[in-house]
């Protein structure tokens, strides 16, 4: 654009003061407006100055780039022809804002002014309001407007109460005593003295969020410089079981299961949300889980014995999700045996209920395959790309300890998925050995009313010629010895009809009719 206007100005600049001396032609500085709108946002680009009334034009004007008005950061012309018709949230999510490393190795990769200034933001806001007022949900688009998963696993859940009065926020570090566990992220520095970007600086920090708000997403996306794509799969509870590699930071979603075997909602799954950071770990999930508890409980016992590090804490919440789907798995095999050895040998009034023990026995194995088959190549993309270490030091690096911990739980995995997939085959055989089973019987049985029919039908063919013989002879017709005294006519009759019965019977027997 700072050519063709360039050539504009050598090619008809003479001509325009020479035809109209009022220079109305000239442009003025106020048509320079959409330039400015665009390229002077951040006071790096300048409207290429113009003649005044009466005075001759500037010739071979040019843009210097090297000054001290230089933008930080260039705006291409997509983003600059977009903008203009794009939300806020729209360009925030297409165009981010990407730190330089500089500026990452100044402030130490967290924000911690946007955190206390968020925290300060956040104690206002619950003070105004009425007091134990839930914050808005991060899932809520106000109104009835759901955001729902891809993956329609959140559809089958049920909502949370939005007016209880919970401990949503848990902090935990091993420089402090106590676990901390607040209603929001700003109660969190009221149990101790001091301000939260102090607790966070002591060392490794955890920080577990159940159900965060939109607030705290926004907030924490800034202070710890959350890539949106990161964020946006957060907020849309994305089910699929993955590990992604950004700047500095490790993002890791992996999938337990409802544990409540009194719930309507048990084996659905349930995702856990883990971003290790170099600082420390934080992790987000949408249902009440036992596994941030129980991570916290081991460190408490084995703090003597172990570094506490965000790789490892994040090993421990794999390794303690994993080993929750061992008791099932167990359970399965004896489920499994007990119909396999049943599944033949009982009676027809006691297999009522076998079809039924199989296919439920089946859909939670499905179910616990659906869940495992993924969790695999998560484990081994956290330890191949947890092994090369960055160069520019922003990515915390996994330790050597904890990518051996972290293979034993890939061992672990894999030996689920063979022992569901072996129980699979047995009860896929067992299925099958019941389904023959039942049509043997079926077969035994038409087989039974066969040969009744065949004894009666062979009965039917002797009686027939019986009562078409004396059928005959009962109508109004001349009987053979009608007028004798005697019974030998009725006597030779009766033999030969005996006669024809034993003969008949005979035949059948030896063609094993009856």
């Amino acid at each position: 654009m700072a050519k063709s206007r360039k050539r504009h100005h050598k090619s008809g600049g003479q001509n325009r003061n020479s035809n109209n001396n009022n220079s109305n032609d000239v442009l003025s500085p106020s048509s320079f407006q959409p330039l400015n709108m665009f390229f002077n946002r951040n006071g790096g680009y300048e409207a290429i100055p113009t003649s005044h009334q009466g005075s001759p034009p500037v010739e071979g004007v040019t843009i210097n780039m090297s000054g001290t008005s230089t933008p930080a950061r260039y705006h291409s012309d997509i983003e600059t022809s977009s903008n203009s018709r794009l939300s806020p949230v729209e360009v925030d999510v297409c165009f981010p804002a990407t730190p330089s490393k500089k500026e990452e190795e100044e402030e130490g990769g967290i924000d911690y002014e946007a955190l206390e200034e968020f925290v300060l933001l956040e104690k206002k806001e619950l003070a105004e309001q009425k007091p134990r007022t839930r914050p808005r949900r991060l899932s809520t688009m106000g109104g009835s407007d759901r955001r729902y998963s891809m993956y329609g696993d959140r559809m089958k859940t049920v909502e949370p109460n939005e007016g209880t009065d919970q401990y949503r926020v848990t902090f935990y570090s091993p420089c402090e005593a106590t676990t901390i566990h607040s209603r929001s992220m700003s109660e969190i520095p009221d149990y101790k003295d001091g301000c939260l970007s102090d607790m966070l600086k002591k060392g490794c920090f955890w920080i577990d969020i159940y159900n965060p708000t939109d607030l705290e997403m926004r907030t924490l996306c800034k202070a710890f410089r959350i890539h949106p794509l990161t964020v946006e799969d957060i907020s849309m509870e994305e089910q699929r079981e993955k590990c992604e590699v950004f700047m500095n930071y490790y993002f890791i979603c992996f999938r337990s299961f409802d544990q409540d075997e009194f719930s309507a909602t048990y084996m659905q799954p349930s995702a856990i949300y883990i971003i290790v950071l170099k600082e420390g770990i934080i992790t987000f999930h949408f249902k009440p889980m036992p596994h941030p508890q129980n991570v916290r409980k081991r460190i408490k016992q084995l703090k003597d014995y172990i570094n506490v590090t965000p790789d490892w804490i994040c090993y421990g919440l794999l390794d303690d999700i994993t080993d929750s789907f061992a008791p099932l798995i167990r359970a399965i095999e004896f489920e499994v045996d007990s119909i396999d050895e049943l599944v033949l040998i009982l009676k027809e009034s006691e297999q009522s209920d076998m079809l039924r023990r199989i296919g439920y026995c089946r859909k939670r194995m499905m179910g616990l395959l659906r869940l495992l088959s993924s969790k695999t190549d998560v484990v081994k993309t956290l330890i191949k790309r947890g092994e090369m270490v960055p160069e520019e030091g922003t990515r915390p690096a996994l330790s050597k300890e904890v990518a051996l911990y972290l293979g034993d739980v890939q061992d672990h995995i894999l030996s689920m998925l063979q022992s569901l997939n072996h129980y699979e085959k047995i009860s896929s055989r067992s299925h099958s050995n019941y389904l023959a089973q039942i049509s043997i019987e079926m077969t035994q049985t038409n087989n039974e009313i066969n040969d009744v029919l065949s004894k009666l039908t062979a009965l039917g063919s002797v009686l027939v010629p019986m009562n078409l013989v004396t059928g005959l002879w009962g109508m109004n017709v001349q009987v053979p010895g009608q007028y004798q005294e005697d019974l030998t006519w009725f006597i030779g009759i009766m033999t030969s009809i005996l006669a024809f019965c034993i003969a008949s019977t005979l035949l059948m027997r030896y063609y094993n009719i009856v």
